[in-house]
């Protein structure tokens, strides 16, 4: 992978420090710290691309366990034009952590992907507890830091060490193969002349017309070209209106994916383009 000048590219992320969106844009970009700045929630990180207050940001989009993270997709669909320059895959290793000498835990906070992809742990070890979501899982290692009492944060082993907290229990997330998506935004779409792509687009089509999907699908099917996701969100005009997210294996680039790309289009009441882009993983 070639080296990426942080120093010259400020980079959007979830934060505050300590998240899994900083450790991407930590290991990725190998910079220095002050070009990165940290949003409070995922959809202001994408905004703030949008607004050109960042050059790219780094949001989730999907875990191997608990699924979609569905405000990204609703708000790349709805109230941001930008494209998708990298696909990030990183594994997710989530600890229990908390103020040194701890005895009692009556809260357990953080995400709520990071609750969700530890449930059964925490139904085993702290059936009891109250479990309380918060904006990113570093923001529960500060929350506990700043003071709450009898409280517990899950985050990462990085997070534990920024905000003085002990790991208390390592690894408790509910499957070993937990791993999360990323994607890195930008207003300029990506070159994928020379690398391995996917592409990403977003169209509502007649789902009053019987079939009206099954066409689209066929498109891509008789031109060879593979789907690796294909989600439904709503359109946000009325209820049973759908807007739909396909996943495509391959790039713009490529002669049959362009084609079947078009013919979608062309039969979609709205469509956008969300780009072609590389993929990484993160260790």
């Amino acid at each position: 992978m070639a080296e990426i000048n942080a120093v010259q590219k400020k980079v959007g992320y979830l934060g505050p420090r300590g998240t899994f969106s900083e450790e991407i844009a930590l290991s990725f970009y190998r910079g220095v710290e002050g070009s990165f700045t940290p949003y409070h929630s995922i959809s202001s990180v994408i905004m703030a691309v949008d607004a050109g207050e960042v050059i790219e940001g780094i949001v989730p989009v999907e875990n191997s366990l608990e699924g979609t993270v569905n405000v990204t997709l609703d708000t790349l669909a709805h109230e941001a034009n930008l494209f998708i320059v990298k696909e990030m895959v990183k594994p997710i290793r989530h600890n229990l952590i908390a103020k040194p000498d701890t005895k009692h835990i009556n809260v357990i906070c953080s995400h709520a992907q990071a609750l969700a992809q530890c449930r059964h742990f925490l139904d085993q070890h702290y059936p009891n507890t109250e479990r309380i979501e918060v904006e990113s899982t570093a923001a529960a290692a500060y929350k506990v830091a700043s003071g709450a009492k009898n409280y517990a944060a899950i985050g990462s082993v990085r997070s534990a060490e920024i905000y003085g907290l002990e790991v208390l229990d390592q690894n408790i997330q509910d499957n070993p193969n937990n791993v999360t998506r990323f994607l890195v935004l930008s207003k300029a779409p990506a070159n994928t002349s020379e690398c391995k792509a996917k592409t990403s687009i977003v169209c509502q089509i007649n789902g009053e017309k019987a079939g009206a999907l099954y066409n689209i699908l066929g498109e891509f099917a008789k031109r060879n070209v593979n789907l690796t996701k294909i989600e439904s969100r709503p359109s946000r005009g009325g209820i049973g209106v759908y807007v739909f997210f396909f996943d495509i294996e391959g790039s713009w680039e490529d002669e049959n994916v362009a084609a079947a790309i078009n013919a979608v289009k062309a039969g979609s009441i709205w469509f956008k383009n969300l780009g072609s882009y590389p993929i990484h993983t993160v260790e």
